[in-house]
């Protein structure tokens, strides 16, 4: 396995069923987090929590994309610059979790709670949110097709299990035809192992 190449990360398995609740003179804070795969999916999702929380005075957010090129955003949704969305960003770096959304809804109480208490309260809502949520490692796979004829078929097929490929579809009918997966960081050992096979034809998907 080629150690220099990433192909896992760590993401939301399932949503909080409801969200985490934290409180600071006065004002109310509730924590969501979900997995997403593309912006559409954060406006969505943030669109839905203004209308249920149609009351609360803001609705700010940070979201991660990808594994290894990452994308994100930060929104502080009317709170002074800084205090809300980046505050929620990092503990979504500090959990190492990727393809994820935090929104925090705030019920201001009456009281201000200056730059500090800001950053404090967004921060530890998403710290609390982020420890509750289920998550799950995601291994990043490339698809392949290995073309060959019958008499190849127990070399191909100990390639497969010595390397515990996973298998997505077969067909022996005519030329055989093997489609399976390969995690990235071991493509490279695997494409020398066809290469090395007599009359097969390793295809790319």
């Amino acid at each position: 396995m080629d150690s220099e190449v990433k192909d896992s990360y760590v993401t939301v398995d399932i949503p909080l069923e409801e969200p985490v609740l934290f409180k600071d003179k006065g004002s109310k804070f509730y924590g969501y987090v979900y997995h997403i795969e593309n912006e559409d999916e954060v406006k969505a999702l943030v669109q839905a929590l203004k209308a249920e929380h149609y009351s609360a005075r803001h609705h700010c957010y940070a979201w991660k994309m990808g594994y290894d090129s990452v994308s994100y955003r930060a929104n502080d949704d009317g709170e002074p610059s800084g205090t809300a969305g980046v505050p929620i960003y990092n503990q979504i770096l500090s959990s190492g979790i990727t393809n994820v959304l935090v929104v925090v809804v705030r019920y201001f109480g009456g009281i201000l709670l200056g730059t500090s208490g800001l950053i404090n309260a967004y921060k530890n809502t998403a710290m609390m949110a982020l420890d509750e949520v289920s998550k799950k490692e995601c291994v990043v796979e490339k698809d392949f097709i290995a073309e060959f004829d019958y008499p190849q078929m127990s070399a191909v097929m100990r390639v497969m299990k010595d390397n515990e490929l996973r298998i997505r579809q077969q067909d022996f009918t005519g030329r055989c035809r093997l489609h399976f997966s390969v995690r990235l960081s071991m493509v490279s050992r695997i494409e020398k192992a066809f290469d090395e096979m007599y009359m097969v034809r390793l295809i790319e998907e």
